[in-house]
């Protein structure tokens, strides 16, 4: 039996549109070294994807929506479709490349093929390249994003050994075997399939109200409002852009104040948004909060980027959040970072994280047309429940390489919620901070302006916390 996507794996499918790709990946950029070779690069990923099973399967549909969608082989999978190749004009700037990413976010991936695409981007200045990734997030969460190294990336300059590779694709099932399996997994439930009208009528009613009850709580939780620039209706182009600076810096600022790096990287985003806020002359007050939506991956490292043991990726979603009011009315950055650590610490001591499965107000029962009623209805929610999006992944503390070639910088991509103007992504890696801001074209044109804020709010927190 093909594996059936989780509830939540699936949401992500029902809630991608027009305008809300739903693909996470990543911006990486290469010091390129003598007789690096793209057909090689092509070859090595070919080479490598038995580390990642699922990059050769596709999503299958089930007939009348009677169960889930599934996991299957493609039978015709092309890899060159999936490793593109492209070039920056000279001079090859970083304002080139992330023109480059922003327009490349905004296309969506084919569901008709597996659910990825790789872009090699060579002519940037001083001979490096990057290299672009697109993956749905119906397929990896932000900690398992990082699997993408099982494919580009290792330890070395010295390309290690893969295991010999003999994948040959299953045969794919069938409509009407996609059907009786779905029929033979609802008949192992509780209820009888012979109950799926009156259960789904249940279950509507219990999605709609749900989804209001979750809203409800979340609006009123906080005083807080909407800040209307980081909330708006959002198109098809996006804008991306990017920060980095030193891990180092954020961990003097934790060691001086307490708290965890986490804590530091919100308080950085606080002052960002604040300078941000102020270049456009939004009104800010001693009560002006921005509402952060921040995930927090809940796997066992056993079970989280890779298996040590056999080298094998892990897939899939296991994912809470918290909701935290970041204080950008608040002119004092020690001031700001104290009262996000207290924030953070509340919710770790209360335990009330919001789940996934609440977030999104998913009924496990519920036929897919209803789960995917829910994540819609919830999406359209978002707006009023939080204002940012900010997600912070620990990457690799050493340099990492591919084909010989060292890997310089790791941005993140984050896909936009519905009614979101940006969703900043953080990722560690090396040494460095690597700030990605993924943002809708027409309603945030200043991201570079945000993303130059990043360095600039981490400085004076940490000119304040250590002085000297």
């Amino acid at each position: 039996m093909p594996d059936r996507l989780s509830p939540l794996d699936a949401s992500f499918l029902f809630a991608e549109d027009r305008t809300r790709p739903m693909h996470i990946g990543g911006v990486m950029t290469f010091a390129a070294p003598d007789g690096f070779d793209f057909d090689g690069f092509v070859a090595l990923i070919g080479q490598r994807l038995g580390l990642v099973p699922r990059w050769r399967q596709k999503v299958r549909e089930v007939p009348v929506h009677l169960g889930l969608p599934v996991w299957v082989d493609d039978a015709d999978f092309d890899l060159e479709y999936h490793v593109r190749r492209s070039a920056l004009p000279g001079p090859g700037t970083e304002e080139q490349l992330r023109a480059l990413v922003g327009r490349l976010l905004g296309r969506r991936l084919d569901r008709s093929r597996p659910l990825w695409e790789i872009y090699l981007v060579e002519g940037l200045a001083d001979g490096r390249f990057a290299v672009v990734t697109k993956t749905h997030h119906a397929m990896v969460d932000g900690l398992a994003s990082m699997d993408v190294g099982a494919l580009l990336l290792d330890p070395t300059p010295e390309i290690r050994e893969t295991p010999p590779d003999d994948w040959r694709p299953a045969a794919e099932p069938s409509s009407l075997d996609l059907a009786a399996d779905a029929v033979r997994e609802a008949m192992r439930r509780p209820r009888s399939v012979l109950d799926v009208a009156a259960r789904a009528r249940a279950d509507v009613r219990e999605v709609m109200a749900g989804v209001e009850r979750t809203v409800e709580t979340l609006v009123s939780a906080t005083s807080a409002r909407p800040v209307h620039p980081l909330n708006a209706v959002t198109g098809e182009q996006r804008r991306f852009g990017m920060s980095r600076s030193t891990l180092a810096d954020h961990r003097a600022v934790r060691a001086a104040c307490g708290g965890t790096v986490n804590d530091v990287v919100l308080a950085v985003v606080t002052g960002a948004l604040r300078r941000w806020m102020m270049t456009r002359g939004e009104p800010l007050t001693d009560g002006t909060a921005v509402r952060a939506l921040v995930p927090v991956s809940v796997r066992t490292r056993r079970n989280g980027a890779a298996d040590s043991r056999n080298g094998t990726a892990a897939v899939g979603n296991s994912i809470s959040a918290y909701f935290v009011e970041l204080p950008v009315g608040e002119g004092d950055p020690l001031r700001r970072l104290a009262a996000v650590s207290a924030a953070m610490d509340e919710h770790k001591a209360s335990g009330r994280a919001v789940g996934a499965s609440t977030l999104i107000r998913l009924a496990g029962l519920a036929p897919p047309t209803l789960h995917s009623l829910g994540v819609r209805l919830a999406s359209q929610f978002s707006s009023h429940a939080y204002n940012v999006l900010v997600t912070n992944v620990p990457g690799p503390p050493r340099p990492l390489y591919a084909m010989g070639a060292r890997m310089l910088d790791m941005y993140p991509v984050v896909p936009l919620a519905g009614g979101q103007a940006v969703s900043i992504g953080i990722t560690s890696y090396d040494g460095g901070m690597h700030y990605g801001l993924n943002a809708d074209r027409d309603a945030l044109p200043d991201v570079d302006v945000l993303a130059e804020a990043m360095p600039e709010a981490l400085a004076e927190l940490k000119a304040a916390a250590v002085p000297g």
